[in-house]
């Protein structure tokens, strides 16, 4: 046991490793190919595989064919493992010096209490705002929805807001924001932060008060594609789909696993499913 934390430890203990893992972390249940993380990490290729070699030593990480693609996976169970030991073994058990994990409290949105959710995206310009948009309209006062970037565009784009308007949103108090006024001591404090871009399920994030939960909802970015005014489309339907199976989830009868399941699931779903 001791040579296993002794590896583990030693992997994540240099910070581009440690930063590989965090970044598989924020991606989970998604595997990431080699090369989207060499890019997000601003690294090597050869470097990133040596990288990638020992984790996956350690247990801390998988790697899994897709096709004729190399992907890689966060492994939940080495990193339990490594807690475990840790925290089970050092501490003998001992609630004094260990203290035993919170129990939250289920969220059940409603009308007189609703949650805040955040949607997160590079710009902050197109998916994100759509998403926003979709929300506030789709949860029926039950929710409270907002939208930021990681480097917001001066202004969302104007073929978003005429689609909107098309749709019948409300589109005048639609903006570019930094996600970092939602982090700040005064923002609204958020029940759900869900990235709508690879890019920004990237990046390290602020670190959210009252730790919201979260999941990855990535969509292609329609404002790169040959055919925009389709792409723009295609991306509104994707969302309005997974945005309208969000708000009809059973959120009462759902514990926190059950829930965090079900985000990461509509996070697969297509328009048309």
């Amino acid at each position: 046991m001791e040579i296993e934390i002794t590896s583990q430890l030693s992997a994540l203990a240099h910070p581009n490793r440690l930063a590989l893992f965090r970044l598989l972390m924020r991606r989970y249940p998604d595997a990431v190919p080699a090369g989207e993380i060499a890019t997000a990490l601003a690294q090597k290729a050869n470097t990133v595989s040596s990288y990638l070699s020992t984790l996956s030593s350690a247990g801390l990480i998988r790697a899994e064919r897709q096709g004729t693609s190399l992907l890689y996976r966060a492994q939940l169970e080495g990193l339990r493992s490594l807690f475990d030991d840790l925290l089970s073994d050092c501490c003998y058990n001992r609630p004094d010096i260990c203290q035993p994990a919170v129990v939250q409290q289920p969220l059940v949105p409603r009308s007189d209490h609703p949650l805040n959710v955040l949607f997160l995206c590079t710009g902050n310009s197109a998916r994100s705002i759509m998403a926003e948009a979709i929300l506030q309209k789709e949860g029926d006062g039950r929710f409270r929805a907002y939208s930021a970037g990681s480097r917001p565009s001066p202004a969302p784009r104007p073929e978003v807001l005429d689609l909107l308007q098309e749709k019948g949103h409300e589109t005048n108090g639609l903006r570019s924001k930094d996600l970092t006024a939602f982090s700040a001591g005064a923002a609204p404090q958020m029940d759900f932060i869900f990235t709508v871009c690879d890019h920004a399920a990237n990046e390290d994030c602020p670190t959210w008060p009252g730790q919201p939960m979260s999941a990855h909802w990535g969509l292609p970015d329609p404002v790169k594609a040959t055919a925009p005014d389709l792409a723009y489309q295609q991306t509104y339907e994707a969302l309005r789909n997974r945005i309208r199976n969000f708000a009809t989830l059973p959120f009462e009868s759902l514990d926190r696993i059950s829930l965090q399941h079900q985000l990461d699931d509509i996070g697969r779903l297509t328009s048309s499913a």
